[in-house]
């Protein structure tokens, strides 16, 4: 094919000007793109994000004699909750089912009654779908009591649990378990607060 001569007698490159590649003695065109680095800020909070999961997975499950730990959570208010002691009992319901009974009992005690004994009651919503959520949520909000969401993979992957059953934490004043317990929530409610009278 034959190139047009430009000064001096030399052919063009249709390809345009090119530009010599360091250490091979090739040149390569000047339009070839530069590959963009990953943005380190993001690969930081990738990294980070992986940590701090694999962390919780590592972490063993619960057992007496354990150290309830401090945590971190939204109410059903999207409210923030950090607990930091003082709790006497932690009730937590793993699925939907077993939300639903322990609210329903919830809802026909007192307004704080959770507080006066003492309980902090948390309900796992991890994982449900935007439709779930969409009914979910609502409704949790209309409830009297205060409801801590566990919304993140690995919250709740210390506390051992039980197909259909709520599993409840039993605290001394210096927040070491003396006890660990699955309830049936629709039979067994009130014997969770009877127990730790």
């Amino acid at each position: 094919m034959k190139h047009d001569a430009g000064p001096g007698g030399k052919a063009k490159s249709p390809a345009g000007p090119r530009r010599r590649v360091s250490g091979c003695g090739l040149a390569a065109p000047s339009y070839v793109a530069r590959v963009q680095p990953f943005p380190r800020f993001l690969l930081a909070v990738c990294l980070a994000l992986g940590l701090a999961a694999a962390a919780r997975a590592a972490e063993p499950i619960y057992k007496i004699g354990d150290t309830f730990a401090a945590f971190s959570a939204k109410d059903q208010h999207d409210k923030p909750y950090t607990y930091e002691g003082g709790a006497r009992l932690v009730i937590v319901s793993f699925e939907m089912g077993a939300g639903k009974a322990a609210n329903a009992f919830f809802e026909k005690q007192p307004a704080d009654f959770l507080a006066q004994q003492r309980a902090v009651f948390i309900s796992n919503i991890y994982g449900m779908p935007g439709v779930g959520r969409f009914f979910a949520l609502p409704k949790m909000k209309g409830y009297p009591h205060r409801i801590i969401l566990a919304d993140a993979e690995g919250f709740l992957a210390r506390y051992p649990a039980k197909e259909d059953q709520l599993t409840v934490l039993s605290l001394d004043d210096k927040g070491v378990i003396i006890g660990i317990r699955h309830v049936n929530p629709k039979k067994e409610m009130a014997s969770i607060f009877a127990a730790a009278k």
